[in-house]
């Protein structure tokens, strides 16, 4: 290995211990952040319009996985830079790295419930780990057109190749030799210390009082005649149920650790342009009228046959009941969501006091407690809106205001400040790709509108013309439907493609468009084999 790969790997390994250092110190400290979700979280923060749907449309729900391995490359090169850097110029990286380390923890201000003093300590235990392990990594790689070691330490006697200690010295054996090896350990040990401290990390956030119940429902939900949960008259192998279950629902949002709410000791807070602040305990919002309803929900960057959509049974308080205590005044025109973790969501109040509709603080979901991964202890849940602009998860805060005072968190990233949810369609089976055998064959999937409901779909084949879908029993215009189409498929390759029309009449378009700046437009389309 050339000398100056060699310093670039000392360097990588330097900078992984470091951050893995301050992983599991993270883990085992309550108060201290995590510096990989500080410095996430905060390039979230600041990204550019158009970030989020090229992340989101090249991960889907893996985007905050994919988001903090790019981060840990990042880190990566800049300790490879660090490396050769330290061969000739060792306090300048070192400075250079207690920058860096620096600017983590400015990042980790930010962060919920971090503790400071904390924080300052730990970043400084990062700082010296890194600065230790860089130089004496450094010096088994010998600069650039050498062709010996550097030294490790004054008192280190060198003849020829060989390196010795002297007589009674307590250092280790540090020679170029040992580099792969040493450092492959190191790197080895950083990915266990960085793994465990998430780990704790993650138990250390979990919710401190387990949630064995949600509010009953004095009058129990019925379905309309002909739903059908079970989907067994529109059975399909990989169609997509009618209800989703809480393990598979999809998860978009801007935490990259779900955040910990005691339900004890949290409150909603009403306030802005309101005649009376309000403040209400978990007890206190369920003791009010509690209602269930099957709504489903879809992240505006989903593209067009994408599965960032879903439909779930909510269990919860109306939220106008909520609204109705404070009294909301009339010149407020928007209505802001905001979490624990600061984030915000902006919808019209228009929408929100519309009464074809019932938008809701949701405290439970398919008949369970809200998942903690889903909003725990209470959400809001607003149908017909794209989440970004609605579904606040952990919500913490209700603020009445107005659209010219205040943008929420996406819409000064590129994204519109109000937008329905646009009727879409799409292909479950067959796959994209897929060779069917020939003679009757399933073609179904799902479509929604909320909230205008589905009146029909519609397939094309190879071009030939639309025809009509069956349709599964709807639950609500707030719902999606499945539709099944059977088809008697022919030798060769074919295209099949979708559309949706919603309850208003109004024919999904078939004009092509991304997702951003409200949702994204055209068909579902697929391309099949059959043989």
């Amino acid at each position: 290995m050339p000398s100056g790969r060699r310093l670039a790997f000392a360097g990588s390994v330097a900078i992984g211990a470091a951050l893995a250092v301050g992983e599991l110190i993270a883990g085992l400290v309550p108060g201290v952040p995590s510096p990989l979700l500080a410095v996430a979280r905060f390039i979230v923060d600041i990204q550019p319009p158009g970030a989020k749907e090229i992340v989101v449309g090249l991960f889907g729900t893996a985007d905050k996985v994919a988001f903090q391995v790019f981060i840990v490359l990042v880190a990566a090169l800049v300790g490879a830079a660090l490396g050769r850097l330290s061969a000739k110029r060792p306090d300048a990286a070192a400075a250079a790295l207690v920058v860096f380390t620096f600017a983590g923890f400015l990042a980790s201000l930010r962060e919920p419930g971090v503790a400071a003093t904390l924080s300052v300590a730990a970043a400084a235990v990062e700082a010296l780990v890194g600065i230790y392990l860089l130089r004496r990594l450094v010096a088994l790689a010998p600069p650039p057109g050498t062709g010996v070691a550097a030294s490790v330490k004054p008192g280190v006697v060198r003849a020829g190749s060989a390196t010795r200690r002297p007589e009674g010295s307590s250092m280790p054996d540090w020679s170029r030799r040992t580099l792969l090896q040493v450092g492959g350990t190191l790197a080895v040990g950083s990915v266990a210390a960085g793994t465990l401290g998430r780990i704790l990390l993650e138990r250390q956030r979990a919710p401190a009082v387990p949630v064995t119940a949600i509010p009953s429902v004095p009058v129990p939900a019925l379905l309309p005649s002909g739903a059908d949960l079970a989907t067994t008259d529109l059975s399909a192998a990989g169609l997509s149920p009618i209800v989703v279950p809480n393990a598979s629902f999809y998860r978009i949002d801007t935490a990259f650790i779900p955040p910990t709410v005691d339900r004890a000791t949290w409150r909603l807070k009403v306030t802005g342009l309101v005649d009376h602040p309000v403040e209400l305990t978990y007890d206190e919002l369920v003791a009010l009228p509690i209602v269930e309803q099957f709504v489903t929900i879809a992240c505006v960057s989903n593209e067009v046959g994408g599965d960032l959509v879903g439909n779930a049974k909510w269990t919860g308080v109306p939220l106008r009941a909520v609204l109705d205590i404070a009294g909301v005044q009339s010149n407020a025109d928007q209505l802001v969501g905001r979490s624990v973790d600061g984030f915000t969501a902006g919808m019209p109040v228009e929408w929100v006091m519309d009464r074809s509709r019932v938008p809701m603080i949701a405290v439970g979901m398919n008949d369970e407690p809200l998942p903690r991964a889903h909003g725990y202890p209470a959400r809001l849940i607003i149908p017909g809106l794209y989440g970004y602009v609605s579904a606040t998860k952990w919500l913490a805060e209700l603020e009445l205001t107005r659209f010219d005072a205040f943008q929420a968190f996406w819409v000064p990233r590129g994204w519109s400040a109000k937008a329905p949810i646009l009727t879409q369609s799409r292909i479950d089976v067959p796959a994209r790709g897929a060779s069917v055998p020939a003679g009757r064959t399933a073609i179904a999937g799902v479509a929604w509108a909320p909230d205008r409901g589905i009146r029909a779909v519609e397939v094309n084949i190879d071009g030939t013309g639309w025809t009509q879908a069956k349709l599964s029993t709807p639950i609500s215009k707030a719902t999606w439907v499945q539709w099944l189409y059977p088809w008697d498929a022919t030798v060769g390759a074919h295209a099949i493609e979708v559309r949706a029309t919603d309850g208003t009449g109004e024919v999904q378009t078939e004009s092509i468009s991304s997702p951003a700046p409200d949702g994204a437009r055209g068909h579902d389309r697929v391309q099949v084999t059959v043989r």
